[in-house]
């Protein structure tokens, strides 16, 4: 069956597309309707995965909201199917539709509450526990539901250089988590069995240092 949306609005991306890049201008946002892409950040001459999103996530609109630079790039890395929705488009739709504006803005203040997490992630102390709440913070804010738990679209690779530690650590971690059943992995994903179980068991881990001062 065809889709109305699709014909309308709809366009197909490859692997390596880059459909916006860090600091050009916007005039377009992006609703995925399959595939997945994914969000870098420049930083320190490196570009640093932010998330990747897949079916559901928008993306690419706060630059046609503000009229500021886009502040990320874009790039598409699985075969990918889009809505390309102008500014002119979002607006019309946004005046006619409150529930498309609600979920608009639902979805701007998760992000905001992502950004947050992640700077308070990188303050820890412990690089075992940054990989543990980036993971966390992953689920919740970008994870897709599926029967064996929550899928995030990262790798250990990408969680270390994220929140800045050893590759070696995130692999400690990650292993840790696998024989105890919260986490299992497949090619360019991580699923995550139980989200309230993973932060229970950091929660555990964090007790000695909050008590190590005591008896």
């Amino acid at each position: 069956m065809s889709d109305p949306l699709f014909a309308r609005f709809g366009r197909e991306y490859q692997p390596g597309d880059v459909l916006f890049r860090e600091g050009e201008s916007g005039e377009v946002m992006f609703v995925i309707q399959s595939g997945a892409v994914r969000i870098t950040k420049e930083v320190g001459g490196e570009a640093k995965s932010l998330a990747v999103l897949g079916p559901g996530e928008f993306l690419g609109e706060m630059a046609i909201l503000n009229g500021k630079p886009r502040t990320a790039t874009a790039t598409v890395v699985e075969t990918t199917r889009c809505l390309v929705i102008e500014a002119k488009t979002l607006e019309s739709m946004v005046a006619r539709n409150a529930e498309i504006a609600l979920r608009l803005i639902k979805k701007l203040a998760k992000r905001l509450d992502s950004a947050d997490t992640l700077v308070e992630i990188l303050m820890h102390r412990d690089p075992k526990a940054r990989v543990m709440l980036a993971l966390a913070r992953h689920a919740d804010a970008f994870g897709e539901p599926t029967e064996e738990g929550i899928r995030i679209r990262t790798t250990p690779e990408e969680i270390a250089r994220e929140v800045g530690v050893e590759l070696s650590v995130a692999e400690e971690v990650m292993a840790r988590l696998r024989r105890l059943r919260l986490v299992t992995e497949e090619p360019g994903a991580v699923i995550v069995a139980d989200v309230g179980r993973l932060q229970d068991f950091l929660e555990f881990l964090e007790m000695p240092q909050k008590f190590g001062g005591e008896g």
